[in-house]
């Protein structure tokens, strides 16, 4: 009887983190599609300009970090990269052994830092209700959730 107690316990605990859990996920989605929505207007989604702020943070990196740093599979960088590359936002040069190393180019680095400022004016309105100290401590607690979960 006593571990179907507990069962019901870490149940009703798991259900009450469910809306949490939702709220996170609510509010990526909300400025994801306000962030693709107001990128378009620059000539670029979310996904590219991601894309050029992991090229741009970390120069030389392989297709494979590139995708991991994106949250995309390694197939689809390279056909989000093949795309970029048409459009002169970027240059792929050939690494060591099969790696491909990506590069910004002039048009790359001025779409960036026009995503930039789109991209700090929605999520300037999106944390707006909360004080600096609230915000502060909103990362703070899930960067902890963040260190605290495995990399499975």
């Amino acid at each position: 009887m006593r571990g179907t107690s507990n069962a019901r316990c870490f149940c009703k605990m798991s259900t009450d983190l469910q809306p949490l859990s939702l709220a996170v996920k609510r509010l990526q989605y909300k400025h994801h599609r306000s962030l693709d929505s107001k990128l378009i207007d620059i000539g670029t989604t979310l996904a590219q300009w991601d894309a050029l702020r992991a090229i741009g943070r970390h120069p030389e990196s392989s297709s494979h970090k590139l995708a991991g740093l994106t949250f995309q599979t390694d197939q689809s960088f390279g056909a989000l990269a093949g795309r970029m590359v048409e459009r002169g936002l970027i240059r792929r040069v050939a690494g060591e052994g099969r790696a491909i190393r990506h590069h910004l180019t002039p048009a790359g680095e001025a779409m960036l830092s026009a995503g930039h400022v789109v991209v700090n004016a929605v999520i300037a309105e999106s944390f707006a209700p909360l004080s600096k100290a609230e915000r502060r401590q909103l990362e703070a607690l899930l960067n902890r959730l963040l260190d605290h979960q495995s990399d499975a």
